[in-house]
């Protein structure tokens, strides 16, 4: 019920499940929905039990809801979380046919027989029943909130930020420690999940240096504000610690407004040279029997409902704890007006002054009534039980420091016995400090000292002079707790209220030697829903001690990963929609390509031309033939600029070289071009292409377009694992130069004129390179053929690209070639029986593909001894040869398998497979690559080939790969 109004709180309506509800501007669902007086927002995930909000905030296991309808649905939202604005549509999940009557809640009938592990017991018999009863049944029962199957319509992005200093968490600790830091001239970012700076001083009812605890929050933000190196981003929580600084965030931006084409949220990648974790602390429940009713809330989450949106979850409400803290909710409800009906504390030592509510120390709640709402509320003491009347129980078993992205980086927390709590180890993540309640501190003025120190030792370490600050005055309070983990009963008592996880499933784990904090988390699946556990993974872990006979210490906690809450992939992959999937490459001539009508198809993240249509050519291949031609009779110009270039130099360029490559290097001359064969470390081959040397310690390694990432990659990994010691250097400059193939017999006559110098064949012999100056503007000519034609690439800085390129093509068609494109490119090299990435697809050797040769055995390199395994030279292996059709006219395909001739097609009579096939001019068929086993040694042999895909079959002959000008003259004269 709402007790009264927020200040300046605007009326919102929204719906709930198709009902309408009325909230105030700033308040969560959950909170508007407590001030209606709805307390069923949801079912279990196992037994389908109704379930109430229990937390106010990220943490919360059972208020899940899916905001939105049709594509802009968006399921697994926290009510807790969510902010209410005018027209909002709120659904609730994991419920059919309604939230009410929840068909699937026959489940709790059955619960003796799903206990933990059930499914690995249960499923595996008869094998049959798996793939027609089972699995169909389980895949239809299993999630929680349903995608609608239609694409997402919200907007997303992704945004990057530096500092010097990163605080997470805006409470006390925090918005101290952003001050300290500030002043001490330290740029800082200040990042909060709630919609307002200010922790846990939003909810309290104190005051902090001299006023309220809500106006000190508001002055300390507006200074911070103020200043010039601050950034506030509240709405934003800090996901995940990485490496070296890095930390990923995710900011709602417009999850509490209706939808007007913002961005839903940013994913930010915040890099810092250092980090100031502030928290805060989680509090956990204890567990009873029947503890999961709604109604039964977190003693902290009743308050914060109480003092910050003026909503009382209940009209009359006990409150259960095992320290201080629950009393403050106790005070706090009668200070408002709500009857509290018993305070309920386990100690008997506990501190009682007058109070005008009853107290009951020393006793425990042990049960409650009311299947949609606690209706009652079950005392034990000394054996003595007895029942009052309730409509809310306000639970605090202690707070749980929020120590999650201290161990994000392999960290592990470490147990304090007085506070009944992990807290996190020094120097678990490089550079991060950590101050208030998630250091174990849990009073404010403890938080507010924690705070200012850990600012001040940052500014230190980042080398400033910490800056003179004023500690307010505030509550010191002491914590004090007795742990209880437990109150023992007739009938279920829950850990994990999402997935339905009780106290007696963790000792089952424990009799069936799931011992292990890891195994037992897998077993029983506590901890693994979306909440992971916040609050119910310490209690659960403290059982599972007590049933192992050891301490909470040894017992351990399990691994936390990243991300702290749950991160919708559209945030993550923001940008990554259709065309935005992966970045588009275009290279300088491609504006002149469209504009010719080349069709672009995609060639690892770039897009070349397929080919270019003329007038009268009805199909592609009659383009690609005549493209044929231009390059075997005049000259053709293809722009090849998408192959990887990686600049490589220093006095161990060459070693480097020797080492990557499978042939030598270091005996290149200075003006010359080799061709190279790279192999990963099994000894299968990575890549191919060749480099040049450009002067004594410079030189120009070339790529396929597809591995130019992989092989930069490999090389970082050779120089910075390997051989941090050698002194080299190398830069991708794919993008820096354009460059040009010119082939064909003109292609002499081409450049001539358009080279500042003449062309002398005794100077520019085949493989050979160096500067040249072209139309006045420095460039490189290397004299190189992947055609089978004299050819020659000519390169020329990025913005001079498409001005040689049109040069280029109108000098061709005056000699009665032009451009051609990839399809073109694809016949001119399988003619050649020249590999590409269809062949050294990361599963053949250099032996596979007739390259053996080229392996030295003068020297090591990365691959050779693993390639030299006996599997690996087995001369059964399937090995590159060429392929043609006995009949002319018919069609292979890539792709397809080859066997016997009049033997069926079936694996074990398979002898290999095609990878690349194309129409030749030059062969007047069809032609092909491939690996057939023991291939070189059948040539003339005949197979059948089999498509069962395109229905395709087709009697080829094995015959060389290269099908045109075998010696290699005409590249050559």
């Amino acid at each position: 019920m709402r007790l009264r109004e927020i200040p300046d709180g605007e009326k919102i309506r929204f719906r709930f499940d198709g009902v309408g509800y009325t909230g105030r501007r700033g308040e969560t669902v959950a909170a508007a929905l407590l001030a209606s007086g709805v307390r069923l927002m949801g079912r279990s995930f196992k037994y389908h039990r109704p379930r109430g909000v229990l937390t106010a905030g990220s943490e919360e296991p059972n208020a899940l809801v899916t905001v939105g309808r049709g594509a802009g649905a968006e399921p697994n939202l926290r009510a807790t979380v969510q902010e209410v604005y005018e027209g909002l549509e709120v659904r609730s999940q994991s419920a059919w046919p309604s939230l009410a009557f929840d068909a699937l809640a026959v489940n709790d009938l059955g619960a003796r027989f799903l206990g933990a592990g059930f499914y690995y017991k249960t499923f595996m018999w008869p094998q049959t029943f798996w793939e027609k009863l089972y699995e169909p049944v389980i895949r239809r029962a299993a999630g929680l909130g349903a995608l609608n199957g239609k694409a997402d319509a919200d907007r997303y992005d992704r945004a990057f930020a530096f500092c010097d200093v990163l605080v997470i968490g805006a409470g006390p600790a925090g918005l101290m420690a952003a001050d300290a830091a500030s002043q001490a001239g330290l740029d800082v970012i200040l990042c909060d999940e709630d919609s307002q700076p200010g922790g846990r001083l939003l909810v309290e009812r104190e005051e902090v240096g001299g006023v309220t605890a809500t106006d000190w929050v508001a002055q300390k933000v507006a200074e911070l504000a103020a200043r010039a190196n601050v950034r506030i981003m509240p709405r934003t929580t800090v996901t995940g610690a990485y490496d070296g600084g890095v930390f990923g965030a995710l900011e709602r931006v417009s999850h509490h407004l209706p939808r007007s084409g913002a961005p839903l949220e940013c994913f930010w990648r915040i890099t810092a040279r250092a980090s100031i974790l502030c928290a805060g602390a989680i509090e956990r429940p204890i567990a009873f029997p029947d503890n999961d009713r709604p109604g039964v809330m977190m003693a902290g989450a009743v308050r914060a409902y109480l003092n910050r949106w003026g909503v009382a979850p209940g009209r009359r409400i006990v409150v259960f704890g095992n320290n201080d803290d629950a009393h403050r909710t106790a005070r706090d409800l009668h200070a408002a007006g709500v009857e509290v009906a018993a305070l309920v504390d386990s100690r008997t030592e506990a501190e009682f002054a007058d109070s005008p509510f009853p107290v009951h120390p020393g006793a425990v709640v042990c049960g409650t009534s009311g299947r949609r709402g606690v209706k009652t509320v079950t005392l034990r003491r000394d054996g003595r039980d007895w029942t009052i009347r309730a409509d809310c129980l306000a639970v605090s078993g202690g707070w749980n420091p929020t120590v999650h992205l201290t161990c994000h980086t392999g960290g592990r927390p470490e147990w304090r016995e007085d506070i009944a709590a992990f807290v996190p180890v020094a120097g678990t993540v490089p550079g991060m400090d950590w101050a208030g309640a998630c250091a174990g501190a849990f009073s404010t003025q403890a938080c507010l000292r924690g705070g200012l120190d850990a600012g001040q030792r940052v500014a230190q370490a980042l080398g400033k002079a910490p800056a003179d600050l004023v500690l307010p005055d505030a509550d010191g309070s002491a914590y004090r707790i007795a742990p209880l983990w437990e109150v023992a009963g007739k009938g279920r008592a829950w850990l994990d209220f999402q997935n339905d996880v009780t106290t007696k499933d963790i000792r089952q784990a424990a009799v069936e030697n799931f011992v292990s904090v890891e195994h037992m988390k897998r077993y029983t699946t506590q901890g693994m829903a979306t909440d992971q556990g916040k609050t119910s993974n310490v209690a659960a872990l403290a059982l599972l001690a007590d049933a192992t006979a050891r301490g909470i210490a040894q017992t351990g906690t399990t691994t936390f990963r990243p991300p702290y809450t749950p991160v919708s992939i559209a945030a993550m992959g923001a940008g990554g929609r259709g065309a935005g999937f992966a970045p588009q490459r275009f290279t300088t001539s491609h504006r002149q390509s469209v504009a010719m009508g080349a069709p672009m198809i995609e060639a690892g993240l770039w897009y070349r031309p397929s080919y270019f249509p003329r007038e009268g050519e009805a199909t592609w291949r009659a383009a690609c033939d005549r493209e044929v031609r231009h390059v075997r009779e005049a000259v053709g110009v293809c722009d090849v600029s998408t192959l990887g270039k990686i600049d490589i130099q220093g006095p161990d360029a060459a070693r480097l070289l020797d080492l990557v490559y499978t042939n030598v290097f270091s005996t290149l001359k200075e003006r010359r071009v080799r061709y190279g064969l790279m192999l990963r470390e099994d000894g299968m081959v990575m890549d191919d292409g060749t480099t040049a040397r450009l002067g004594p310690q410079h030189y120009l390694m070339t790529t396929t377009t597809a591995a130019a990432g992989e092989v930069m990659r490999h090389l970082n990994w050779v120089s910075q694992g390997l051989h941090p010691e050698w002194d080299v250097r190398f830069a991708s400059v794919t993008e820096h130069w354009a460059q040009f193939a010119v082939a064909g017999p003109k292609a002499h006559g081409l450049l001539e004129g358009l080279l500042d110098q003449p062309l002398d064949d005794a100077d520019s012999p085949f493989m050979a390179c160096g500067e040249v100056g072209v139309l006045g503007v420095r460039g490189r000519l290397f004299r190189i053929s992947f055609s089978g034609e004299r050819g020659y690439e000519i390169a020329v800085p990025a913005r001079y690209g498409a001005a040689l390129f049109a040069k280029l093509v109108r000098r061709a068609e005056a000699l009665g070639g032009g451009a051609y494109g990839m399809e073109a490119l694809n016949v001119l090299r399988m003619e050649k029986g020249f590999i590409t990435h269809a062949e050294i697809h990361g599963r053949v050797t250099a032996f596979d593909i007739g390259m053996a040769r080229m392996v030295s055995p003068g020297k090591d390199c990365i691959g050779k001894v693993m390639a030299a395994r006996p599997g690996l030279v087995d001369p059964a292996r399937a090995r590159l040869v060429g392929l043609k059709p006995v009949a002319p006219a018919q069609e292979i395909s890539a792709g397809a398998h080859l066997y016997p001739v009049g033997q069926s097609a079936v694996h074990a009579n398979d002898q290999g497979y095609v990878t690349s096939v194309c129409q030749s001019p030059q062969a007047g068929s069809m032609i092909g690559l491939g690996f057939v086993s023991r291939g070189p040694e059948r040539m003339g042999e005949r197979l059948q080939l089999v498509d069962h895909l395109r229905a395709i079959r087709t009697e080829v002959e094995i015959c060389p790969p290269v099908f045109y000008d075998p010696e290699g003259g005409r590249l050559r004269e």
